[in-house]
């Protein structure tokens, strides 16, 4: 098996990977539900590719996802480190390992569980109950009521990214920084997390945690790295990174750059402003050369782009944006899970089937290098009626990487797309078969197309867990169509009226991100680099030299270079 181990690294980067487990948590559920829809029920979809079994003290089978995760200390909410399953294992020790002097302890009262995470526990309880034979048979008539509680205390009350996580973890999974006295807000630039992880043998402690979950693996297809580049996550990922290239130098890295909403709040000074851009260049310049491919994610406001036609987004609240990017992640996860599929195997169910290595080789591999994709989304994706419909696929999908061109046209595009759960005339859904041949009747009509498209297809759809957010529009069904007229009621639906949606997703190298890197490049140039520069001195401060700052420097201007010979930001001439 070709096993794919994920690494979240930040506050947002877990907001979205609880949005990611919850999804697979919600298929796994109903490909084992004799009563759920038969299209979930899917032998060609390996979730084993994501998840590892094992078994407790108690001999209690798990199966829990392959994930580290790194955050604060406080960040779990009313989560253990150790997770929910292996209650018997010890906490980690302090840092202070050379003090013999008194030690006072003052312990903070434990957070509290929400509705969503009491009526997991009440849930498991009368599971637990009904398999040993001492279940009091209660009444679940009440169960919608509850649910419809659920969802608005969530929609109300997310503080963590643990108050709507459904899924159990690992107690080898959940990493907290200790003893960094300081609060996120705080934790806001390069520089103030460079020691970060070497300090207090904090990377030695998240590289076993990796350790453990690669050793175990019979054949690592590569990691799946999720990271909050927009503070202090970035430079603690970007150690952990070259740790990684280090020890697992065949193993390759997909590194979604996420951001979330409260990092493109509006600078009120030239200072902020500097202070900003420098962090965006260093960030990216950093974290690119140890990944083999690096997709940028995060629009300054999801809620009014073009990817949030049938969506209702608050802006403000990660737990709603959060969501949307984790679908998409879920998405151009599809191809690396898929069985390659026989000439004697059904084939209507799944096509397409790829590894990371060979997405990073078809998109990164080609002789301009790229290194940098975009990620284009349409949720819910369009039905496969007609001719109308059949353009208004690609039309659909909208960028979710923030600062591309738009109306660029690139001969030399490469575009590995992901439809799932599309929906065919009549409502039903499509099969591979038909799915492909309007793809392929869209790109025959289309003004431009890219050099090469891969194209996956599965028939499960995105399924539409309890604690997911009431982001929906009035114009998306229970099965995520798109109707003719607006549902009465709230503008907003949820999980209770939505259960599914098709979901289209594509990752493509093109010229069109030239803008990301070149504002990038610009800026580290014109306040870090260039004589008299001002913010050069903050760069000394974070522990950059004029070699290593030449160095960024270099690598942002050989990735414009190789997407256009021609652009001036790509001469070394200042």
């Amino acid at each position: 098996m070709r096993e794919l181990v994920t690494l979240q690294l930040g506050g947002f980067a877990n907001f979205i990977g609880s949005h990611f487990w919850n999804f697979q948590d919600e298929l796994v559920g109903l490909a084992s539900d004799p009563e759920s829809d038969p299209v979930f029920k899917n032998p060609y979809l390996n979730m084993d590719v994501l998840y590892r079994t094992g078994e407790t003290q108690q001999g209690l089978l798990t199966y829990t996802p392959r994930l580290v995760s790194v955050d604060f200390q406080g960040s779990l909410g009313s989560l253990s480190s150790c997770g929910s399953l292996y209650s018997g294992v010890s906490s980690a020790p302090s840092d202070i390992v050379t003090w013999t002097g008194g030690v006072s302890t003052h312990a903070s009262e434990p957070h509290k569980k929400n509705l969503f995470l009491r009526s997991l526990y009440e849930e498991e309880q009368e599971n637990f109950a009904t398999m040993n034979g001492t279940n009091s048979g209660k009444n679940d008539s009440r169960r919608e009521i509850q649910d419809k509680d659920i969802v608005e205390c969530l929609d109300n009350d997310v503080q963590f990214w643990t108050d709507f996580s459904k899924v159990h973890y690992h107690p080898q999974s959940l990493y907290e920084l200790r003893g960094l006295w300081m609060d996120a807000q705080e934790f806001d630039n390069y520089g103030i997390g460079k020691d970060v992880f070497t300090g207090g043998f904090r990377g030695e402690e998240i590289c076993d945690r990796l350790r453990f979950f690669v050793e175990e693996c019979d054949h690592i297809q590569g990691f799946q790295f999720v990271v909050d580049d927009s503070g202090g996550f970035s430079s603690v990922a970007a150690e952990f990174l070259e740790n990684i290239a280090d020890e697992y130098a065949n193993t390759p890295v997909l590194l979604y750059a996420v951001r979330g909403p409260d990092s493109h709040m509006s600078l009120r000074s030239r200072k902020q402003t500097i202070f900003k851009e420098l962090h965006d260049a260093v960030s990216f310049s950093r974290l690119a050369p140890f990944s083999k491919l690096i997709v940028p994610v995060g629009l300054p406001f999801l809620s009014t782009s073009k990817a949030s036609t049938f969506l209702h987004i608050k802006d403000e609240k990660p737990y709603h944006c959060s969501a949307v990017y984790a679908a998409a992640l879920h998405s151009t996860s599809i191809p690396f899970r898929v069985e390659p599929v026989g000439p004697s195997a059904d084939s209507g169910d799944v096509s397409g089937a790829m590894e990371v290595n060979g997405l990073i080789q078809m998109l990164a591999g080609q002789a301009r290098q790229n290194m940098v994709a975009i990620l284009d989304v349409s949720m819910p994706a369009p039905a496969l009626t007609g001719k109308q419909g059949e353009r208004s696929l690609l039309g659909s999908l909208q960028p979710l990487t923030p600062d591309v061109a738009d109306d660029v046209e690139d001969l030399q595009a490469v575009e590995s797309m992901t439809i799932h759960g599309a929906l065919g005339s009549g409502g039903h859904y499509a099969s591979v078969p038909e799915v492909k041949d309007t793809v392929h009747a869209m790109y025959e009509q289309a003004m431009s197309r890219p050099m090469f498209c891969h194209l996956s297809v599965a028939r499960p759809p995105l399924p539409i867990p309890l604690p997911f957010p009431s982001i929906f529009g009035n114009l998306v069904g229970r099965r995520g169509e798109l109707l003719g007229s607006p549902v009465s009621g709230s503008s907003s639906r949820g999980s209770l009226d939505v259960h599914s949606v098709p979901m289209a997703v594509k990752l493509r190298s093109s010229s069109v991100v030239l803008p990301y890197i070149e504002n990038r490049l610009g800026n580290l140039r014109r306040f870090g680099i260039e004589r008299g520069a001002p913010g050069a001195e903050l760069l000394r401060s974070w522990g950059f030299g004029k070699d290593e700052l030449d160095d960024l420097g270099e690598t942002l201007s050989k990735m414009v270079m190789a997407l256009d010979p021609h652009s001036q930001l790509s001469s070394d001439s200042d």
